[in-house]
């Protein structure tokens, strides 16, 4: 019980993080958290009984790192839409090239790194897209990071989702019983 899940959100309401039953309760007893969301049960101690939380807000503000996305070959064919960036074949057999080849002193930076097919990336070689006469179809940059990707992938609770901006909330029918999600859908 004490290891469940709770979502810790900033004093904004801002996601955060994830931690333990246990560390929620610690927070809340230390006057830096608030619960939010109760689960339905409780937890006994000798002299009084806890509900567990499930979603708690910080009292005060936590400020976010600014987060660098990581160059790896999956995040550098996720940016490129798993296309090669000269002949812009979309496939799932593609190879990393140094825009500026690495026997050229090219850096290993995304603005540096593109998907190329491996017939592409045969044809330019070790030499530059000019002196291949091959061009871009896009100037390479680095991805903006997103806050939220250590949520995004693990099992949430229902009770969680108004409180995350990634999953979609439909809006409930009004009181007359028109839908109007349904009537611009």
């Amino acid at each position: 019980m004490l290891d469940g899940a709770v979502l810790i959100l900033n004093q904004n309401y801002e996601p955060l993080n994830v931690c333990d039953v246990r560390r929620a309760l610690i927070l809340m007893i230390r006057d830096k958290a608030q619960p939010i969301e109760l689960s339905t049960e409780k937890i006994n101690a000798v002299s009084e009984s806890f509900a567990v939380p499930s979603v708690i807000r910080l009292l005060s503000m936590v400020r976010r790192p600014v987060l660098a996305q990581k160059l790896s070959r999956k995040e550098v064919f996720w940016r490129d839409n798993f296309t090669c960036q000269y002949c812009g074949q979309k496939t799932y057999d593609l190879t990393l090239d140094h825009v500026v080849p690495r026997v050229l002193k090219g850096p290993h930076i995304w603005e540096n790194v593109v998907a190329a097919c491996v017939q592409c990336n045969h044809r330019k070689a070790g030499r530059t897209p000019l002196q291949a006469k091959m061009q871009l179809l896009s100037i390479p940059s680095t991805p903006k990071a997103n806050p939220y990707d250590h949520l995004m992938h693990r099992a949430l609770p229902p009770e969680w989702s108004i409180y995350l901006p990634w999953v979609r909330k439909e809006p409930q029918s009004s009181p007359r019983g028109f839908n109007y999600y349904s009537a611009i859908a």
